[in-house]
């Protein structure tokens, strides 16, 4: 599966990705905002990375940015099974691109392709101490839950509070993803074009 957003583009991951993948990733600032990537980043763990199997339900991308020399990678994208079964939304950007809006682009992209495989409600979290993901989430049109959770995290080593945020994907009534509803991405969703 392909994703074209207005700016970016998402692709699987392939195995001559990794040297560039790690490049990206290789950051404690990214690493420490997430759950299951541990620190330090290895090459190994890169390679490991792009040569999993994808699932069929739980696709992930590369966030891509096209260029006049190619598209470089600048994050990930996609939706994991959750710890508590379901569907979970998971991100990350390189900080060189940070505040640009890209998280907000790609993981709106990636739940227009989440709805189109029939996922209901998608749930994501960030941990305590990382707002602006959770400022990410809101524009997205997730609502806290009210739910603080302890979750592990891989680059910390440790156990970290994440907030809970939840949204529900509605069916597309006109076959674009884009009802105008207040599901997520509400009614600023900018059109995605999609190739499978």
């Amino acid at each position: 599966m392909f994703i074209r957003s207005a700016r970016l583009f998402l692709r699987p991951a392939w195995p001559e990705d990794w040297a560039e993948l790690h490049a990206a990733i290789d950051d404690a600032a990214v690493v420490h905002n997430l759950a299951r990537a541990p620190w330090p980043y290895r090459a190994d763990d890169a390679r490991a990375f792009v040569s999993r199997e994808q699932h069929p339900r739980h696709p992930d991308f590369l966030v891509t940015m096209p260029g006049a020399d190619g598209a470089r990678i600048i994050g990930c994208a996609g939706i994991v099974p959750g710890d508590a079964g379901g569907a979970e939304l998971g991100y990350w950007i390189a900080r060189g691109q940070w505040g640009q809006g890209y998280a907000t682009e790609a993981a709106r992209a990636v739940l227009s392709v989440a709805r189109a495989l029939g996922h209901d409600r998608i749930e994501a979290s960030h941990f305590l101490d990382n707002p602006a993901s959770g400022r990410v989430l809101r524009k997205l049109g997730f609502t806290p839950t009210g739910e603080h959770r302890p979750r592990r995290s891989e680059g910390r080593g440790t156990v970290v509070t994440s907030v809970i945020y939840e949204t529900r994907l509605r069916a597309a009534g006109n076959g674009d993803g884009d009802d105008g509803g207040s599901g997520a991405g509400g009614g600023d969703r900018e059109p995605m074009r999609r190739a499978a």
